[in-house]
């Protein structure tokens, strides 16, 4: 289970907390609605976001964060150190986007006995590839989601896996290719390789009813 942010259904909290490894965002908002099970939380490593989180005891002591065996950074550093200069013609207000925090991460990870990746800059830039077929909008950067859910997709530990996805609306940030990223995920949901949370629900609903009706 992938789980964003956004909203998820009713009746998700069970089938999330029921899956053999649930990796949640930054501060793990989903966490309650969307169940509480938490494996790895991916975060965004650079800009304001890994910044807020390093100086927060309260993302910190998150009992989500606490209960992780694993943090993943989802930003290459050099891969950001490399957009500093185009990005400061680009998007000048965008001053401390590329600013990196992963050593931090990396010390936070030693200090509480947790497992660190840091996704490499090869899958952000297949993804900027994969997404130009949605012609997206000028964007800056993929959504850390999308970024999460392409290394998953790429990764061979991953290969027989069932990937389900939860939380995800596909919106927020100007500056990131929400249509495209839809169009994305949709497509590998209809290759089978992506799931959406939706159809596992709706698959369970039938079953429900008929044990409901037999318990009668």
């Amino acid at each position: 289970m992938i789980v964003g942010n956004g909203d998820v259904p009713d009746g998700a909290a069970g089938l999330i907390d029921a899956a053999d490894l649930v990796i949640r965002f930054n501060d793990c908002r989903s966490v309650g609605a969307g169940g509480s099970r938490t494996d790895i939380v991916a975060i965004c490593n650079t800009g304001r976001p890994g910044k807020g989180m390093l100086s927060s005891a309260l993302w910190k002591m998150n009992p989500a964060v606490i209960a992780a065996r694993a943090i993943w950074c989802v930003r290459d550093p050099q891969k950001f150190r490399d957009m500093r200069g185009p990005l400061s013609l680009s998007h000048p207000d965008l001053d401390d986007f590329c600013d990196d925090y992963t050593e931090g991460f990396v010390a936070f990870a030693a200090e509480t006995g947790k497992d660190h990746l840091t996704i490499g800059r090869e899958v952000h830039e297949a993804l900027d590839a994969s997404l130009t077929a949605y012609d997206p909008a000028p964007y800056v950067v993929p959504s850390s989601g999308l970024v999460a859910i392409a290394h998953v997709l790429a990764a061979p530990e991953f290969s027989d896996s069932d990937v389900c996805l939860a939380g995800f609306g596909h919106q927020g940030w100007e500056w990131h290719p929400f249509a495209a990223e839809r169009r994305f995920v949709d497509d590998h949901v209809a290759q089978g390789r992506l799931r959406r949370i939706d159809s596992m629900i709706a698959a369970e609903r039938p079953l429900l009813q008929c044990n409901s009706e037999v318990t009668r």
